[in-house]
C-alpha cells in the first residue's frame, strides 16, 4: 500500500512514493507528509524517506514532534505536559521523581546535542507537578 489519498488535492502524491509510517510516531498519507514537510523544511512530497529514520535522524524526530504538537499533544505547555500526558500517572507529582528526572535529563541531552545551549522553553517543571 502506498498511503496515496488521491481526494488530498492540496497535497498531491508523487508517482513513484510512498507514503507509509515512517519515524518515530510513524507518520503516514500524503496528506500528513506535505504540511510536514513545509513546516519542518523538507519535501515531504517528493522525498518522504526524510520523514522516517535512515540518513535522517534528525528530520524524522523533527516530523515526529511536528506530528505530536499538531494534531497529537494539542496543549501547549510543553515537554512536562508531554510526560504528564503519556506518563504522568506513574510519573508526575512525587509518584516517580527518578524517572521523572531521568526522563527530563534525557531531553535536555537531545536537546544539547542537537543545539548548543539546549531549548528549555520546551520543558515547563510545573507541568510535572514540581
Amino acid at each position: 500500500m502506498d498511503y496515496c489519498d488521491t481526494k488530498s488535492t492540496q497535497w498531491p502524491c508523487v508517482p513513484g512514493k510512498k507514503y507509509y509510517g515512517r519515524g518515530p510516531l510513524q507518520l503516514s498519507w500524503n496528506y500528513n507528509y506535505g504540511p510536514a514537510g513545509q513546516a519542518i523544511g523538507f519535501d515531504g512530497l517528493g522525498d518522504p524517506g526524510q520523514g522516517g529514520a535512515g540518513p535522517y535522524p534528525l528530520v524524522s524526530f523533527k516530523t515526529a514532534l511536528w506530528f505530536w504538537m499538531k494534531y497529537v499533544h494539542v496543549m501547549p505547555q510543553g515537554f512536562g505536559a508531554t510526560i504528564r500526558a503519556i506518563n504522568g500517572a506513574v510519573e508526575c507529582n512525587g509518584k516517580n521523581p527518578a524517572k521523572m528526572e531521568d526522563r527530563v535529563c534525557l531531553f535536555k541531552e537531545y536537546c544539547q546535542q542537537r543545539r548548543p545551549g539546549g531549548q528549555p522553553h520546551l520543558l515547563d517543571r510545573e507541568d510535572l507537578g514540581m
